[in-house]
């Protein structure tokens, strides 16, 4: 675990993967930067290689991470994505270990290893129960909680996974925090996960292929913000 990085709930994750990119991408990105300013939010963004430093020079608030890297060092590896050339791109963290990018856990191990070495969060992507306990023991700043199943279908995950997978996580090391993927494509569905006791949730589909993509990060962070002051009202941001 990177001990240096900071964040905080409630946080929401906008992935474009490679639906977007450049110049669009920059548009929305600056968007959601002033909307995270306005409601005091951070927000994770995972652009392409490519538009990291564009995003990253072009943005204050919000907290740019590489879709993946490798866990090789300077030298040969062409091809590779290398930890330090992330880091000067002006990312923050990285994310590991999504559905279309699955690692072995020795390699995400690794990685998280390379991450914390070059001052670089990790966010840990895992399935099951079982998977989010060994990620856990990898110790992650944060993982993403996104039964691979539901991902891109608008169904979101049950209560039920809600609450196991962050019981999990709490057991293992409280300081990880869980964002609950998968599915949510409505505000409405980032209603239902906070207050059913989610630090952060985070949506692809739902921001990225709307036809206002700006609007629609409107709303659910709009609503992140809404439900988590509604579910702790004793640190409730106000406008």
């Amino acid at each position: 675990m990177y001990e240096k990085y900071s964040i905080k709930a409630p946080y929401f994750e906008i992935g474009p993967k490679c639906y977007m990119w450049g110049e669009r991408f920059l548009r929305l990105a600056k968007a959601v930067d002033a909307i995270a300013k306005k409601y005091d939010l951070d927000v994770i963004l995972t652009p392409q290689y490519a538009d990291i430093r564009l995003i990253a020079e072009n943005t204050e608030r919000v907290h740019v991470y590489a879709q993946h890297m490798d866990a090789l060092v300077p030298g040969r590896g062409l091809g590779a994505v290398l930890p330090e050339s992330v880091k000067e791109a002006g990312a923050v963290g990285v994310m590991l270990n999504h559905a279309e990018k699955k690692l072995t856990l020795p390699v995400i191990a690794d990685t998280v290893a390379r991450a914390d070495e070059v001052g670089l969060a990790s966010i840990v992507c895992a399935d099951t129960v079982a998977e989010i306990r060994a990620v856990a023991a990898l110790h992650p700043n944060l993982i993403v909680a996104e039964p691979t199943d539901l991902i891109g279908t608008g169904t979101t995950s049950d209560l039920s996974y809600v609450k196991e997978t962050i019981k999990a996580v709490r057991e293992i090391d409280p300081r990880i925090m869980v964002l609950q993927g998968a599915g949510i494509s409505t505000p409405e569905d980032v209603r239902r996960v906070i207050l059913a006791g989610a630090e952060a949730t985070g949506c692809t589909s739902g921001i990225i292929r709307n036809e206002n993509p700006e609007a629609m990060a409107e709303e659910m962070l709009y609503e992140l913000r809404r439900s988590w002051d509604e579910a702790h009202p004793q640190v409730s941001f106000r406008a």
